[in-house]
């Protein structure tokens, strides 16, 4: 193999490796669909519950279906007091990521369908953990504090759920609405790390929750899922839009990042960033505090300025920017921005897991095992000599 000409390909990067009836990224034209659905309209139109039902069923729900489903979430809340004294040993000072990853193996122990390998059976699964992994975000935030975790409400959305098991409120209903929003634009986004993570393993036949697990893992890296929490850092940061320039300029000089900006996928505008950036401003109005929005704002108009003039490009705002601004102004813990993309993007992941143990589109591996160039030590065109230790020289 020629490593000149195979270069783009480290990273997987431009590699179709499967098909999927999941989901499709369109970078150039700034395009998401799921399912056959444009992202746009089912931001604007559709819940978190919905769009869950149609990323696991390949279709969108009628009432009845809705409803079902519905009550089907609500009613696999709760987690078991097994699990949350699980989280209650553990150091208030653990990593939210890391919690989350360490529980979904004792969840699945007291899964009763764990060994059942049906599409039926995965699906209940699937539906669990949805429900759960909200839950244990929640409750954690309360036992790292030393309080009880709050049961969750079975008449709330999801979304409205969630907030209320984290703050002990029963959130308005435009927070929520908006919450509900970000958690459909966060749901999916076809072959990223975690989800490619998860379907690998999935291919090793290993049960849902062990792929879940993983893929929690691989979003818990800061290449992948902690963007947005490092957005927020940078705001509190600069603290003033009449800074921006200034340490925008700066890091760009340096050879730095301006976190939240630019996407491996994306050559013009995310189009979940142009919602968000709405969610913001509306956030902002709703409060009657725009620090957080103009701060951004003013950050991204910065950025693109400056990168245009250092690199004669476009640099554009991805999914990451504007919910630092969304969620802190929402009052969600910085650490917790991260887990938060978990409880929207499980519904993608549990999809996908499917789709790989039960072969919904073709052509798939039976077993994902890519091959390396190995550029190690050779003694010669043979295998280096074994030298016992003794007779090693320092």
């Amino acid at each position: 193999m020629d490593k000149m000409t195979d270069i783009k390909n480290i990273g997987l990067r431009g590699v179709k490796i499967a098909d999927t009836r999941i989901s499709d990224v369109d970078g150039e034209k700034g395009i998401l669909i799921y399912r056959g659905y444009n992202i746009i309209d089912l931001a604007q139109s559709s819940t978190f519950e919905e769009v869950s039902f149609l990323l696991l069923n390949d279709h969108l729900p009628t009432q009845k279906e809705l409803e079902t489903f519905r009550s089907g979430l609500a009613s696999e809340r709760k987690i078991p007091e097994a699990v949350l004294g699980f989280m209650k040993i553990l150091p208030s000072t653990a990593l939210p990521m890391d919690v989350l990853q360490a529980a979904i193996p004792v969840l699945a122990s007291l899964d009763p369908q764990l060994r059942e390998e049906t599409r039926e059976a995965n699906l209940k699964k699937a539906i669990r953990v949805i429900a759960k992994l909200a839950t244990l975000v929640a409750a954690w935030n309360r036992i790292r504090k030393g309080l009880e975790p709050i049961p969750p409400h079975t008449a709330l959305t999801h979304g409205g759920n969630f907030l209320y098991m984290l703050t002990g409120t029963i959130p308005d209903p435009k927070i929520a609405r908006d919450f509900d929003t970000c958690l459909i634009l966060h749901a999916e986004h076809s072959f990223n790390a975690s989800t490619f993570t998860g379907r690998e393993v999935a291919s090793t036949h290993a049960h849902l929750y062990a792929s879940v697990a993983a893929a929690l893992g691989a979003l818990s890296g800061e290449l992948h899922g902690g963007a947005n929490s490092q957005v927020m850092e940078m705001l509190l940061q600069i603290g003033e839009p009449d800074r921006t320039k200034s340490w925008v300029y700066e890091k760009l000089q340096k050879g730095g990042k301006i976190m939240g900006m630019g996407h491996a996928v994306y050559h013009t505008e995310d189009p979940r960033a142009a919602i968000l950036r709405s969610i913001s401003k509306r956030m902002a109005d709703r409060l009657g505090n725009q620090q957080w929005f103009d701060l951004s704002n003013a950050i991204e108009v910065a950025t693109k300025e400056e990168f245009r003039r250092i690199k004669g490009k476009e640099i554009y705002a991805n999914v990451d920017f504007y919910s630092a601004s969304v969620y802190h102004m929402m009052d969600i813990p910085i650490d917790l921005f991260t887990p938060v993309f978990a409880v929207s993007r499980i519904s993608g992941w549990v999809a996908h897991i499917l789709e790989e143990k039960f072969a919904e589109a073709q052509p798939k591996p039976e077993l994902y095992r890519p091959d390396a160039d190995y550029i190690g030590t050779y003694c010669g065109p043979q295998a280096c000599q074994y030298t016992p230790i003794g007779e090693r020289s320092s």
